[in-house]
């Protein structure tokens, strides 16, 4: 076999590049397997009213107080069903209706861009199902809402990508974020008719121990006895003391991004 170091000059240049060129490659397909494995899966689509309206939709409303109503849309905790004049009065967060699994339930979350290295800008969504609170609407106005998210059961679309938030939001010292409203919200007749009802709101926003006042958007229906609320938050994730995760493929993750929920509530 002829030796390489017999070969001109010019040829061993070109054996050299090939195999720069192959270790160049290698590195490639190997990051490319990283994002593939561990980043590649379709983040979940924003909540939408229409959406989780129609899950309700097509569930007959309560009319009865029965056994087995204690578990229908608009049932109260026992078994009365829904109202029937408007939206007036206290309303509780229904864990009971549902999944998870495929975001018909209630639940809350974030919503933030990062850029991954040789990938480009993808989406990470964090979301939780264990959220509780309540609020109180009288005469067509909403006058309170409290509302607590347990930020220790988040999941993100990435499993791998869990403990890094766990970490990031120090749950073990800060389980909890809250939403509580500091300005009553005067709602168009849209309230009582099951249209859909747009809203900014104001209110107090604490995660991390760090209490922000921000404004969200909310769209909401009266569905079947239930009041179906979806919307979003703007924040600044360094505001709140956060410090955004860090991993060897992340280039950079946004100190911007969104909290957004879908919540079910029903009477009581």
């Amino acid at each position: 076999m002829r030796s390489t170091t017999s070969l001109p000059a010019s040829s061993r240049r070109r054996l050299l590049l090939l195999a720069v060129g192959a270790v160049a490659l290698s590195f490639a397909t190997a990051g490319a397997i990283i994002w593939l494995v561990w980043f590649s899966s379709q983040a979940p689509v924003a909540a939408s009213i229409d959406e989780a309206a129609g899950a309700l939709e097509s569930a007959a409303p309560s009319t009865t107080a029965s056994p087995d109503a204690s578990h229908a849309p608009g049932a109260t905790d026992d078994g009365a069903a829904a109202p029937a004049d408007g939206a007036d009065g206290t309303w509780t967060v229904d864990s009971s209706i549902g999944s998870f699994a495929d975001y018909t339930s209630s639940y809350a979350g974030f919503r933030v861009d990062e850029v991954l290295t040789s990938i480009g800008s993808t989406t990470a969504v964090g979301r939780t199902p264990d959220v509780s609170g309540s609020l109180t609407i009288a005469d067509g106005s909403l006058t309170s809402a409290a509302i607590e998210v347990d930020l220790t059961t988040i999941r993100s679309d990435q499993s791998r990508r869990d403990p890094a938030i766990q970490r990031a939001l120090e749950t073990a010292s800060f389980p909890t974020a809250t939403f509580t409203l500091t300005t009553p919200v005067a709602l168009s007749d849209e309230a009582d008719s099951g249209e859909t009802l747009m809203a900014s709101v104001a209110g107090d926003l604490t995660i991390h121990g760090v209490t922000v006042p921000v404004t969200l958007n909310l769209d909401a229906s009266l569905v079947n006895g239930v009041i179906v609320a979806v919307g979003s938050i703007d924040v600044t994730f360094t505001d709140f003391g956060v410090v955004m995760p860090t991993a060897p493929i992340v280039v950079s993750v946004q100190e911007n991004g969104q909290i957004e929920f879908q919540l079910f509530f029903s009477p009581g």
